[in-house]
């Protein structure tokens, strides 16, 4: 390494360490530290472009799977309701199966009982299939086990309160 900097910026930099302080020449050497830490930049940066494109693809992926919920809801109750909630968690985000839940009859959201179907796999033409659903009374929040009733169809299978 060189002196540091003792020209008329050294009073600015006087409370630095030596180590610290500017050069007012470069230090001659191979380069490898510069290419290491280049290299490591490119890297973190792949790692990011990789990262961020996975996420992307993910979420284009989610918002296809909603919006096809959200059409087998409608076609299935033949209401084009535009207040309908969808749950990926109650049988696991892994599982592709949905709970797709809207009003029976007209009026605010969760105003009215709920129809909640279970929505699955892609059917002919990027529809979903409704595999089974449940009711919820009027005015309940969340979509509670204990507060369904009617249960029908094959993904319903002891999703109701016995």
């Amino acid at each position: 390494m060189t002196a540091p900097a003792s020209s008329a910026g050294d009073a600015r930099w006087g409370w630095l360490p030596a180590w610290l302080r500017p050069l007012e020449h470069e230090t001659g050497g191979r380069g490898r530290l510069w290419l290491i830490e280049t290299i490591a930049l490119v890297l973190v940066g792949l790692l990011l472009s990789v990262a961020t494109g996975n996420d992307v693809v993910r979420q284009t992926h989610i918002n296809e799977r909603l919006i096809a919920d959200i059409s087998a809801w409608r076609q299935y109750t033949k209401h084009d309701y535009h207040n309908v909630s969808v749950d990926q968690e109650i049988f696991g985000s892994s599982s592709h199966r949905d709970v797709v839940c809207g009003n029976t009859s007209p009026g605010a959201p969760k105003s009215t009982t709920q129809l909640c179907l279970v929505v699955s796999s892609a059917g002919a033409g990027g529809r979903r299939t409704v595999s089974g659903g449940w009711y919820l009374p009027k005015y309940v929040e969340d979509d509670v086990l204990s507060l369904r009733y009617a249960c029908f169809g094959r993904e319903a299978v002891g999703q109701c309160p016995p």
